[in-house]
């Protein structure tokens, strides 16, 4: 029953994945309870979710315990039950913490990449999750489905590690409704206005899903099909590298366009993005990664600090089109030249607000040759200093450094509590913010925005570059 398999989970020490996966092929029962227990929205259920998860060396020890006691005194018997060992295997919390601070497998400077089937896509094809590793407590999971990042795992002030991006714990969720969740975006990344473009003479038409207008590629865009991946180690970095050939014609695109993504993790603690393409025909293409970060692991964004360095952005009309406009951010509810709270402003009336319901705006990033830039050479070109994201509680942060000259900031105004990600969790409004490196959204509209064009012969590079540490330790 229930209490011997939860018993011989904690007592063989296996970490939540490995449960998972064996007990889907094993112990269904388990498996089933231990979800349940993660979408429990009592009082006494989240308690024992922390205390399994404790024993397991997921959740945090400081204050674990107090959390416990209360699945002990307001809980049934099957939550004593789990309080209890969650007690036990908790006892030792220096210890614990000081486990939780160890570099995950593979083995202290060892980066290495493993990989497990994660299910299959409607036509029969498999679907497989990468797991990264720089053998220095960073740990990144990635799918070859979308290029799709379903988990970065950090360690915060205390050295307890934890997932800092949403997702699915399933390829279903992926499958059934995804808001771009950690995908790859392409050929376009952002919006397009009325889902066409005039190139060399010519018009294009492309899939509208963004009402009249095009958005992330379309219908079926780069986070919607199956890479080829090829995971690499070396000289203790490790990571993924991805390509697909978009055939001509794809979602409306002119141009055979050969695309390769790459994702390296380094030994310095930096996760490395590098895109690449070739056309065989006039194109345009904007690519970016998709992910929703929330470096606290729970709760809503809206207490992270944001730094943006950026002295304009791009205000956009009534359908979240860019009206061509570069307005200066000062003064403005868009002013994150100072690390400001992400919730300090952004339900002021200001009709840019009232628009997104919140930030989705794209920001114009200080040129190269600026000394704020901090301009580092790169393959790509010079890689400028970018943003900065700090969540003062756990004291994670990221650094962001990237070729392209905007960021898309999205602060999560579309989640809206229906979505129930990894762990059961319920992804309500603000839970996630997108920081999307990019040129600007609508450039084929725009001739005085920076070119999207690639034409036979160009390569198209570009770097982004996420520097994570903590603050206070």
């Amino acid at each position: 029953g229930f209490d011997r398999m939860i018993l011989k989970a904690a007592f063989l020490g296996l970490d939540p994945d490995r449960i998972l996966d064996l007990d889907r092929r094993a112990n269904p029962e388990l498996s089933r309870m231990l979800l349940g227990l993660a979408t429990e929205r009592e009082a006494a259920g989240r308690a024992v979710w922390v205390g399994t998860h404790r024993m397991l060396g997921l959740a945090p020890c400081p204050g674990a315990r107090a959390r416990l006691v209360g699945g002990l005194e307001h809980g049934d018997d099957r939550h004593r039950l789990a309080a209890v060992i969650g007690l036990v295997a908790g006892a030792g919390c220096a210890a614990a913490e000081r486990a939780d601070r160890q570099p995950p497998a593979g083995g202290a400077g060892e980066a290495s990449v493993t990989s497990e089937p994660f299910g299959a896509l409607p036509d029969g094809r498999a679907v497989h999750r990468y797991r990264v590793r720089n053998g220095r407590g960073i740990e990144l999971e990635a799918l070859d489905y979308g290029g799709i990042i379903v988990a970065l795992r950090l360690p915060d002030r205390a050295g307890v590690v934890g997932d800092v991006v949403l997702g699915y714990d399933r390829l279903d969720g992926y499958l059934a409704s995804s808001p771009y969740f950690g995908a790859i975006v392409g050929r376009y990344a952002n919006r397009i206005a009325r889902a066409s473009f005039v190139l060399d003479g010519r018009s294009y038409r492309l899939a509208a899903n963004d009402g009249a207008h095009h958005l992330h590629g379309g219908a079926r865009g780069f986070d919607k099909v199956l890479w080829r991946a090829q995971p690499f180690a070396r000289q203790g970095a490790a990571g993924l590298g991805l390509t697909y050939t978009s055939p001509d014609g794809e979602e409306g695109y002119p141009g055979t366009l050969q695309v390769r993504v790459t994702y390296t993790l380094t030994e310095a603690g930096e996760l490395v993005i590098d895109y690449e393409a070739t056309t065989d025909r006039p194109t345009i293409v904007n690519l970016s990664q998709h992910s929703y970060f929330n470096l606290a692991g729970e709760g809503d964004v809206l207490g992270h600090r944001l730094t943006m360095n950026a002295d304009a952005y791009t205000p956009v009309d009534e359908t979240l089109i860019p009206t061509g406009e570069i307005a200066p951010v000062e003064g403005t509810p868009f002013d994150f030249r100072a690390a400001t709270p992400i919730g300090a402003r952004i339900d002021e009336p200001d009709p840019q607000l009232e628009r997104a319901g919140g930030y989705d705006h794209n920001f114009v990033l200080v040129d190269a040759s600026d000394p704020r830039a901090r301009a580092r050479p790169g393959p790509a070109g010079p890689l400028v200093f970018a943003a900065r994201l700090e969540d003062p509680a756990s004291g994670r942060f990221l650094e962001l450094f990237t070729t392209e000259p905007g960021i898309q900031f999205y602060s999560g105004n579309f989640l809206d509590g229906t979505i129930r990600g990894k762990g059961g969790r319920v992804y309500g409004r603000r839970a996630g913010l997108c920081l999307e490196t990019q040129h600007f959204p609508d450039s084929p509209h725009h001739p005085e925005f920076p070119s999207t064009v690639l034409r036979p012969g160009e390569v198209h590079r570009s770097r982004t570059l996420y520097r994570f540490g903590v603050t206070g330790r």
